[in-house]
């Protein structure tokens, strides 16, 4: 595994951190990301101390995730949250040229993560691994603001943009399997969005 200079205490580049009117001015410039078939951009483990790992690929299992990940070394850790994801050219635009494994999470797939795309209970075959959308909000916190500035914390945060799941989604192993960067990601079976009544 390759060892990056970044870790859980890590702070963003104050002149990279872009506005909230420039973030969603830029967003409406981005190509429309794939809906049923993309790939894996990148894999990252948070090792010891958070500190930033990107092995080409892992072998996802059911109640570890990625093996050596921060998430299966947390004694109250739940599945609905077993795998951060985000979506490559959103994380792009956010991290404005800094690296991408700073947002903390485990996989970047080109891939469209909005909740019309991929509802609750959706499933996903990644490499070899068959993953699930769980229920869990991706929400931005006190890191993701030191990371990337108040005007990202705003942009994913803003409810007229929280359905396209910006800050990005949670996944959780269904079937264990081998996931490498390249590999392709496809849309198995999608769950019917319920509307409130």
């Amino acid at each position: 595994m390759d060892q990056l200079l970044i870790d859980s205490t890590s702070t963003g580049d104050p002149a990279r951190h872009r506005s909230f009117t420039d973030l969603e001015q830029r967003l409406h410039a981005i190509a429309p990301a794939p809906t049923a078939r993309g790939r894996v951009a990148l894999i990252i483990c948070r090792g010891p101390r958070g500190a930033r790992q990107t092995p080409p690929r892992v072998t996802l299992s059911i109640g570890t995730g990625i093996p050596g990940d921060a998430w299966g070394r947390n004694p109250q850790r739940t599945d609905v949250a077993e795998l951060a994801v985000m979506q490559h050219d959103v994380a792009q635009l956010i991290a404005n040229g800094q690296p991408l494994v700073l947002s903390g999470d485990n996989l970047i797939l080109d891939l469209d993560l909005s909740s019309q795309n991929l509802p609750t209970a959706t499933r996903l075959r990644v490499g070899r691994a068959l993953l699930q959308v769980t229920p869990k909000p991706h929400n931005g916190c006190a890191k993701f603001k030191a990371r990337f500035g108040h005007g990202a914390l705003q942009f994913v945060s803003t409810p007229t943009l929280r359905h396209r799941n910006l800050r990005g989604i949670y996944l959780r192993v269904v079937e264990e399997g081998e996931v490498a960067v390249g590999d392709e990601v496809e849309v198995i079976s999608r769950a019917e969005r319920r509307n409130p009544s």
